[in-house]
């Protein structure tokens, strides 16, 4: 592409037009108040305003969880009880009511049918009793009595998770954090916020943002999920890239182990090096470990300066070289690089309502999201024409546009984050969470619509920034015939070629016999090993992270 025609494409940042967003919900920007698109979070039930009382929605739960369709994983699994567990009784109900009272000890069937199937209904438990705790100390009490009882528990979020991690596999007691939503302290010189552990993401940020800054994590699920749970399942998110993940910006956490114990590493010092930093057991441990109930986190200062272009790339090569042109550029400024194939496009525009392509002359091979946030608006405007400017010389963009306001970046991110949206609305959609070197990247896409041919749809999306793909694999109705053909050849590909399993999602149930696929068994023992040493009975979240662990432990 010459310099002309990219000086063409740049010139005025080509003038894209979208519909009038609709104004749904009123947030503010760095430039004051503005409508915000609609935007897809999966397992809504949970969301919640500021200041507005949790135990209220959660009164609700049951009648506004409405799931449509159902997503497919790992073949199903025939996992018996653990014999050791014992059964729920009276006595302990009643107990239970003594701690946390009679409103938020939950019985009834409609509220216990919510809580106890994920959101895309793969996986249902038979919990017959919901815990709703206040504080760290009722959690304390509810754990020290079921230790003592061996009754198994699993903790429970927002329940945003796609991989039945958060959801019972038996008649695990639920305890659910929604209840415990304090923000406790904003240190403003520093950035630092020390919240409980079911606060909600999206609350979370908007509290920030009023005070100035934003929280290293950005998911499209971020209006239903609690940090705890975030943490507890290590969730990546939009902002990995900039901010990375949340084990460089945790400083301290509180946790309540399977015994009751509360275990205070609630530090806020950027530095501290005094013994072993056991606060990194717990993020990722998908509540195997304990229960996160409070947390530290430092935040970044919100920046000024934000813009976002939507460009088309004729070929994976050409996605992998302006990545690290993006790289070399843009450097610091870089906060998102965001990746999906024509397949996602074409799968969005075609089961959304009110999605238009940004670049509508064409329907091109590859797309790519690029973000940049800052604090000098036309120094970080300079920076970018030059990078896509060069990139279009270069021929790595076949073509391009830049957001001219919030509503047309609110635009560009719907339609990246609604590709989960659409692919559920095509029938069953088996879904691959992996992490991959770049130059392997795409391959298992091609791999898997070559092995497939016309009998499913294959579509590749994600975090090309940090080598993230979520790969998703859609047919009109579940057959095992297709999954064979799909597992165990997906994990077999993904360790072959020295990637992981599981890059943001966890292994919860769907992939936790998966786990020898990214770890030897010697680092599975070591798992086991601390496993058995936190939590004897194994109470906590059991038949997840490592489906044989009971047989390990023993």
């Amino acid at each position: 592409m010459g310099r002309r025609r990219a000086s063409q494409l740049l010139a005025g940042y080509r003038q894209f037009l979208v519909g009038r967003p609709t104004p749904s919900s009123h947030e503010q920007s760095i430039s004051g108040s503005y409508w915000k698109l609609n935007t897809w979070r999966p397992c809504c039930m949970f969301r919640v305003s500021v200041g507005t009382p949790q135990a209220s929605n959660y009164l609700n739960l049951g009648k506004t969880y409405a799931i449509k369709q159902r997503s497919f994983g790992s073949a199903a699994t025939d996992i018996r009880r653990n014999p050791a567990f014992s059964k729920l009784n009276a006595d302990d109900i009643s107990y239970f009511r003594t701690i946390l009272g009679e409103r938020n000890v939950v019985e009834d069937e409609d509220r216990l049918s919510a809580a106890n199937v994920d959101w895309m209904r793969k996986y249902q438990g038979s919990s017959k009793l919901l815990l709703l705790p206040k504080s760290s100390q009722e959690v304390s009490k509810i754990l020290h009595h079921c230790n003592s009882r061996k009754l198994a528990v699993v903790p429970q979020g927002g329940n945003t998770g796609l991989v039945g991690g958060s959801v019972p596999v038996h008649d695990e007691v639920i305890i659910n954090l929604a209840l415990m939503d304090k923000i406790v302290s904003l240190d403003k010189i520093n950035g630092i916020l020390v919240c409980e552990g079911g606060c909600i993401l999206e609350n979370l940020s908007s509290f920030l943002e009023n005070e100035g800054f934003i929280m290293p994590l950005d998911l499209g699920a971020k209006g239903s999920c609690q940090i705890g749970g975030n943490i507890s399942t290590n969730a990546g998110g939009l902002r990995f890239v900039r901010y990375g993940s949340l084990h460089g910006t945790i400083l301290g956490l509180e946790v309540v182990l399977a015994n009751g114990t509360i275990l205070d590493m609630l530090g806020t010092l950027r530095k501290d090096n005094t013994g072993y930093d056991l606060k990194h057991l717990f993020i990722g441990s998908e509540g195997s470990l304990g229960i996160v109930t409070k947390v530290s986190i430092l935040t970044p200062p919100k920046l000024m300066s934000m813009n976002l272009a939507f460009l088309a790339c004729k070929d994976f090569t050409s996605c992998q070289k302006l990545l690290l042109e993006a790289k070399r550029a843009l450097g610091g400024v870089l906060s998102a690089f965001e990746f999906m194939d024509r397949h996602s496009m074409d799968l969005v525009l075609s089961h959304l309502d009110g999605v238009r392509s940004p670049l509508p002359s064409s329907l091109y091979n590859f797309y790519i999201l690029v973000e940049t946030t800052g604090s000098d608006e036309t120094y970080d405007k300079t920076k970018l024409e030059a990078f896509l400017l060069r990139s279009m010389e270069e021929g790595l963009i076949l073509d391009g546009v830049v957001a001219q306001d919030i509503n047309q970046s609110s635009s560009f991110w719907r339609i990246r984050e609604g590709i989960s949206e659409a692919s559920v609305k095509v029938g069953a959609v088996y879904k691959y969470d992996l992490s991959l070197p770049v130059d392997q990247f795409y391959g298992i896409v091609e791999e898997m619509r070559n092995r497939l041919g016309e009998a499913a749809k294959v579509v590749g999306y994600g975090h090309l920034g940090d080598g993230n793909l979520h790969l998703n694999i859609m047919t009109t109705r579940y057959d095992s015939d297709i999954l064979a053909q799909i597992e165990p050849y997906v994990y077999e590909w993904t360790s072959k070629h020295k990637g992981s399993i599981s890059a943001e999602h966890g292994l919860g149930l769907m992939k936790a016999n998966k786990i020898h696929y990214s770890k030897s068994p010697e680092t599975v023992q070591l798992m086991a090993d601390i496993k058995k040493l936190l939590d004897p009975n194994l109470i906590l979240n059991p038949y997840k992270k490592i489906l044989d662990l009971f047989a390990i432990c023993n």
